[in-house]
């Protein structure tokens, strides 16, 4: 159940500019400071940032596709924005494995793109992207998608830290086991890579592996790294404070007495 189910309100939309576009059914590219969302007709196309490995690492560091392929289509037909139907009718890929591999890496952009925080918004009308048509997805299935996975990393092992900060392993302990997957992404913690480098190293999305570690972290595989605490700053008081003042005895038995009578 989400945060906004158990609140009974509904769900504050992730970007309110997305939805406005999907409502106008607008064709173009939603550039956002972490990624950009590519629409057609108001649904979502293709998404990329930064932050994550793109479809050609998904395709071949993590896939089967050769690299050589890869850059022979964009080569071939970057320029038609055909690429994924020159792989699928040069018969370098099946079509099932490339919109997979698409439709992960469009949630996997988004949930980077549509972080909060990340500044204002623009949009390029008519922008297209050179990847071409593979599946388009609903704005609002994106949008709760992103939100399903906040919620999730938070529910796992709520330390964001863990997500920017270099992957350190810790021993297991006796009788600890591992999946094949947290195996493979253990082996390549060197303690300097990040969460975001070792998406790229696997060739796999980078939400998974943020959430592969959180779940590592959660289970003392991995450190879990914390904000310093920072020591208090003293502030020098004013030196008529500091002084040592002889309280006047007298003016103080004065008051005493006249405090006593009005009782």
């Amino acid at each position: 159940m989400t945060a906004a189910q158990i609140s009974g309100l509904a769900p504050v939309a992730v970007s309110p500019l997305l939805t406005r576009l999907a409502a106008e059914r607008a064709t173009g590219a939603l550039l956002r400071d972490r990624g950009t969302l590519f629409l057609e007709d108001g649904r979502i196309v293709h998404a990329e940032s930064p932050a994550t490995p793109g479809l050609d690492v998904l395709l071949t560091t993590g896939g089967g596709l050769a690299p050589e392929r890869w850059r022979e289509a964009v080569d071939r037909a970057g320029a038609r924005r055909q690429v994924a139907r020159f792989l699928v009718d040069s018969g370098g890929l099946a079509g099932g494995e490339l919109e997979i591999c698409h439709l992960a890496a469009i949630f996997d952009a988004a949930f980077f793109a549509l972080s909060p925080g990340t500044g204002p918004s623009r949009f390029r009308r008519g922008a297209t992207h050179w990847i071409g048509s593979v599946r388009s997805v609903p704005a609002a299935a994106v949008e709760r998608e992103t939100r399903r996975r906040r919620e999730l990393l938070d529910a796992v092992w709520p330390y964001p830290l863990l997500d920017t900060s270099p992957v350190v392993p810790r021993a297991a302990a006796p009788g600890q086991t591992v999946t094949t997957r947290q195996r493979l992404l253990l082996a390549r913690a060197d303690g300097v890579r990040t969460p975001a480098d070792l998406a790229w190293v696997l060739g796999r999305p980078a939400f998974h592996t943020l959430l592969d570690v959180r779940r590592l972290a959660a289970a003392g595989l991995v450190e879990t790294p914390h904000a310093p605490v920072l020591a208090p700053v003293e502030t020098p008081l004013p030196d008529w404070i500091t002084q040592t003042q002889s309280p006047d005895v007298a003016l103080l038995r004065r008051l005493r007495d006249a405090l006593e009578a009005s009782l």
